[in-house]
């Protein structure tokens, strides 16, 4: 599985796996031990996550997910040692370490907070995500 192929869904939780289109919308299987099945309608707000970025104070103006959760990875090798219910001060921390020059004033504790239950549910259950992207990125180097 790659970021390309899991989705997040407004007003739904968790993260879904992007199964294929149809007629009336997106058929997603959620990434949770239920595997339910949705169909999602163009009235909902879907997000790739290979399409999210997280706002910093760089030229750019913002760092991909992919590549946030990747160094996560990396770093803490599956666990933070966080969750949804961490204290504020200790994800603002996390997030600093992790990616120091993020935009304070507009990355708030909310969006930390689903970067930290996206990052566990993938390392728990799909950690080949990490190791293809990290296959992916060691061939582009070279």
């Amino acid at each position: 599985m790659k970021f390309e192929e899991i989705a997040a869904v407004s007003g739904k939780g968790g993260l879904f796996r992007i199964a294929k289109p149809g007629r009336s919308g997106i058929i997603l299987e959620s990434l949770d031990s239920q595997k339910k099945k949705v169909v999602v309608g163009a009235d909902s707000q879907v997000s790739v996550l290979s399409e999210i970025s997280i706002y910093t104070n760089t030229e750019e103006g913002a760092t991909p997910l992919a590549d946030v959760m990747r160094k996560i990875h990396a770093e803490f090798d599956g666990d933070t040692g966080l969750n949804k219910n961490s204290a504020s001060d200790e994800l603002q921390s996390f997030m600093e370490h992790i990616l120091p020059d993020f935009d304070q004033s507009r990355v708030y504790t909310s969006d930390i907070k689903k970067l930290v239950t996206w990052y566990n549910v993938l390392a728990k259950d799909y950690p080949e995500v990490f190791a293809e992207e990290e296959a992916t990125s060691e061939e582009k180097e070279k």
